[in-house]
């Protein structure tokens, strides 16, 4: 059973920056996708950043991208989300998802695809 643990979550300024850690554990396979979501109070989940552990393809939502980067340490077994340029809308409770199948590159955007869940980790962003 795979178990994902979300760290580094806090309270920082708009324009700092803050990097989640998501250490895996149970068997994570080359072929698994790794994801971030978030969900602010009051909406749904969205999807953040993916990438394939093995081969390190990266996705991002164009919310993110130029500000957020998703990263792995094989040897840690551990995901990254380092957040640069943090906005107030940044803020909300980000989890971090893994996903089994084999085609879950075809819609890595999807929470559908990601078998396992992290417990998450609040960010709040001040103005």
């Amino acid at each position: 059973q795979v178990q994902l643990v979300e760290s580094g979550g806090g309270l920082v300024q708009a324009g700092g920056s803050l990097r989640l850690s998501c250490a895996a554990s149970g068997g994570i396979f080359s072929n698994y996708g790794m994801g971030w979501f978030r969900q602010a109070p009051g909406k749904e989940r969205e999807f953040v950043a993916a990438m394939k552990w093995s081969y390190g393809t990266t996705y991002y939502a164009d919310s993110v991208k130029g500000r957020f980067t998703i990263s792995r340490d094989n040897a840690k077994n551990t995901v990254y989300l380092q957040m640069n340029s943090l906005k107030p809308e940044d803020t909300a409770v980000y989890y971090c998802a893994a996903a089994g199948r084999s085609t879950w590159w075809l819609n890595a955007s999807s929470r559908n695809q990601y078998d396992y869940w992290g417990q998450g980790t609040q960010v709040t962003v001040s103005s």
